[in-house]
């Protein structure tokens, strides 16, 4: 019997189906693709009434001489809408030397949709200052719709595979529709949590703070005519500097080059002077007859 089942499973499925009065084999696949329609249709033809599911999201970045207290009021802001605090984390920044310690600090909070912009606008006095702020909103309502129309196909599919466990006749029959049934309650179980992901994301949406201490500030200064002169003559000084360094790099560099490539040329030169000088000796004059 096993070796018939692995190759056979859905065969079997559908034979024990055609042997049970009243049930067609040819009618499951039939029911499935109406009841998916159906189910379509039905969801669908529902959607303006259900309300949108969008995710919203917030981010800010606030400056506050004491980060420590602007998480608690971003704390009590989201609790006083009916949100909670999800994480803060504390972070030590680095500073030079001397410099007054900065730290900073990272809170993700959760609040109803409803509330969103309610505690949006509280929790901007967290700080002294926005340095930045940025919010976004993803509509899934879409995708809602769809996960809602695949679960009531796979849910009718269930009941239709436990319907045809009862009247299957064969104990391998039972078997393969029991393993198709596991995949149908895999798939379910899959959409659901989908599903439950999505009304989690689109009812409480999500923002996330950094509160930050203020950067120092240098403090530009004018310079007098007397810094103005001083400041020019220390620039020629180094500009000096710089081309008596280079002169001097420059010697050091081609002193030899020029001794190694020089030296040769000015011995050919003087050996080509001496051979020109050889042959160009004048002739001497005839002595005249007496």
């Amino acid at each position: 019997m096993g070796g018939g089942g692995g190759g056979g499973g859905h065969a079997s499925a559908h034979s024990s189906v055609s042997d049970t009065p009243g049930v067609h084999s040819d009618s499951i696949t039939d029911d499935a693709s109406a009841v998916s329609l159906a189910a379509i249709r039905t969801v669908y033809a529902a959607s303006e009434t259900i309300d949108r599911k969008i995710i919203r999201n917030g981010e800010l970045t606030l400056e506050t001489d004491s980060p420590t207290e602007g998480l608690r009021r971003i704390t009590a802001a989201a609790e006083s809408h009916g949100g909670f605090v999800v994480t803060s984390e504390f972070k030590q920044n680095p500073v030079s030397p001397g410099a007054k310690p900065s730290q900073s600090v990272t809170v993700v909070a959760r609040v109803p949709s409803a509330q969103f912009a309610a505690a949006l606008e509280q929790i901007r006095t967290a700080g002294e200052r926005v340095v930045q702020e940025k919010v976004s909103g993803q509509d899934v309502s879409e995708e809602y719709l769809d996960v809602e129309a695949r679960l009531r196909n796979k849910k009718s599919l269930e009941g239709q595979f436990l319907e045809i466990m009862k009247q299957a006749r064969k104990v391998q029959d039972a078997l393969d529709v029991q393993t198709q049934l596991a995949d149908v309650r895999t798939e379910i179980e899959r959409l659901e949590g989908r599903r439950r992901f999505l009304e989690n994301q689109a009812a409480l949406s999500t923002i996330t703070t950094t509160l930050q201490m203020p950067q120092p500030i240098i403090a530009a200064t004018t310079a007098g005519f007397g810094t103005t002169i001083k400041q020019a003559f220390g620039d020629a000084v180094d500009t000096a500097a710089s081309i008596v360094l280079f002169v001097i790099q420059a010697v050091i560099v081609l002193v030899p080059i020029a001794f190694f490539f020089g030296l040769p040329l000015w011995l050919i030169w003087r050996m080509l002077r001496r051979r020109v000088l050889f042959f160009r000796k004048p002739e001497p004059s005839p002595i005249p007859n007496k």
